[in-house]
């Protein structure tokens, strides 16, 4: 079943309408996927609580699980952050953009905006992400399309089928409508100390990241 055709948006047919649309989904509390360099995610403001308890019902997720925030650039991340050590801004440096999240600790501000002590962030390597991630110069959430306990939805078809009725919009590349996309997870790493410890190996390898950190 395919919802209002308004609500699906392909991104190639006109980028500059899909981030203003985006960005002003955003900036009104309103949630939708869109993709990543990963697998597609379901975004909204990670500061609104309706936003994050409208999401963690879609996905019937335990409250306590944190989502993942996507941002722009490395000063963005800073706005956000603590970082001690000298070696994890040079190895994020060299890893990012890319599909590598890091979990960090905040800083002071936003520890206690958030009433949390870590965050999971990342760059995207993904040219509409990049873009939307500029404009609203926030964090935006990123969790994979799926109910709690199933596999992420990474075909657009599927997508709109069992989530359209859920969301606010959708925004696709037209690649993957049709096709079965086999992009894998984002790979997990923990810098809240000085040395960084795997939590979830994805499409880049454990062994290859540490190799760039010295």
């Amino acid at each position: 079943m395919l919802a209002d055709k308004n609500k699906i948006i392909s991104i190639e047919e006109n980028t500059e309408a899909s981030l203003i649309i985006a960005v002003e989904f955003f900036h009104s509390g309103r949630i939708f996927i869109y993709p990543t360099d990963t697998i597609y995610g379901i975004g909204g403001n990670p500061f609104d609580e309706r936003v994050i308890s409208r999401i963690g019902e879609i996905k019937g997720r335990d409250e306590t699980k944190k989502f993942i925030w996507l941002l722009s650039d490395f000063e963005n991340v800073m706005n956000y952050t603590e970082i001690n050590f000298e070696s994890h801004i040079e190895f994020l440096n060299k890893i990012w953009p890319a599909p590598v999240t890091v979990v960090l600790n905040l800083n002071k501000r936003t520890k206690d905006l958030i009433d949390q002590q870590t965050i999971a962030v990342r760059i995207p390597g993904n040219d509409f992400c990049l873009k939307l991630l500029r404009e609203i110069s926030r964090p935006l959430i990123s969790t994979s399309v799926n109910r709690s306990g199933e596999k992420p939805l990474n075909n657009v078809k599927n997508i709109i089928n069992d989530y359209s009725n859920s969301v606010d919009a959708i925004f696709y590349n037209s690649m993957d409508f049709s096709t079965n996309s086999e992009n894998i997870s984002s790979t997990i790493i923990d810098l809240t100390s000085e040395n960084p410890k795997l939590i979830r190996e994805g499409s880049i390898k454990f062994v290859e990241l540490l190799q760039k950190f010295s």
